[in-house]
């Protein structure tokens, strides 16, 4: 299931020439994973940045510390701070990847910083619009994941076709 969703994200990058990253913390390299998985995700996959350490989040894509001292790093905040930081983290030749997704969130087994385990905020930055969500989800660590993985893809896959739509494409 996920493959197919990452290969609908693919063909949407593909129509508008555009390239994707992703900046992961409970997922821990599975969303870029699902898209290198897709033949041909070459063309638009740029690379990924594994920020499980909430200083990571900070130095590699800028993700502001009060929030992370204030709110912790499963916050819709992080989150968009992040998707945003891994555009300009990944910036190729001056020009940053045209979308940034990423994960955070508790996946087990227990709580961390006031998140119940299965909280996991997604988010999606692109030049036309950014979103989160947050989501609670059940199971093991692996089901958690998973959820994720899945939940940052269908939601990029609503930004892309909501500003397709919006543009009359």
């Amino acid at each position: 299931m996920t493959a197919s969703r990452a290969d609908e994200l693919l063909s949407e990058l593909e129509r508008r020439g555009w390239s994707v990253g992703a900046a992961e913390s409970l997922t821990g390299g599975l969303v870029a994973a699902s898209i290198v998985d897709v033949p041909g995700a070459s063309a638009h996959m740029r690379g990924g940045i594994v920020a499980y350490d909430t200083r990571v989040k900070h130095t590699l894509l800028g993700v502001d510390t009060e929030v992370l001292a204030e709110r912790g790093p499963v916050d819709p905040d992080v989150a968009l701070q992040m998707a945003r930081g891994v555009r300009r983290a990944l910036a190729v030749d001056g020009s940053a990847a045209d979308v940034g997704l990423a994960t955070t969130g508790v996946a087990g087994p227990d709580p961390q910083g006031g998140a119940a385990v299965g909280t996991v905020c997604v988010a999606v930055s692109t030049p036309d619009a950014d979103r989160v969500e947050t989501a609670v989800f059940e199971g093991d660590r692996g089901a958690i994941r998973g959820a994720a993985v899945g939940a940052v893809l269908d939601l990029a896959l609503a930004v892309l076709r909501g500003s397709r739509e919006a543009s009359g494409e």
